[in-house]
């Protein structure tokens, strides 16, 4: 199931963010410059909007799989890095306390990867 809105992040901590990111990194270039919700657009038909459990957002998904290009990190390294590297986690739009998806949620993706890299 895909959630139709995004949730808003609430945390005491989130202002952190702005004092350990510097300006000119560039995941933050990127968050600010990029406008991902395309790829709730592109992903809607393969979702149901009323049945199951709650996926990972997409876009979180789409961004797990993006920093592992920009960084040519592995699944268990992007994974492992986005615990600790408060760049990752503003990027991923997550709260400084928020746990990290489970490593073998990018494994299924795999082929999804590579398909995704071939229709360019």
């Amino acid at each position: 199931m895909i959630e139709q809105q995004q949730k808003l992040v609430l945390s005491p901590y989130m202002e952190i963010y702005e004092l350990v990111i510097p300006k000119d990194n560039l995941l933050r270039q990127i968050k600010e410059l990029v406008d991902f919700s395309f790829i709730y657009d592109e992903l809607l038909a393969n979702y149901c909007l009323d049945n199951g459990r709650n996926a990972v957002p997409p876009i979180r998904m789409f961004k797990y799989l993006l920093l592992k290009s920009i960084y040519d990190l592995s699944d268990v390294d992007v994974v492992e890095r986005s615990k600790y590297d408060m760049s990752f986690k503003y990027f991923l739009d997550m709260a400084p306390e928020d746990e990290v998806i489970i490593r073998s949620y990018l494994y299924g993706n795999a082929r999804s990867n590579d398909d995704l890299c071939s229709k360019s």
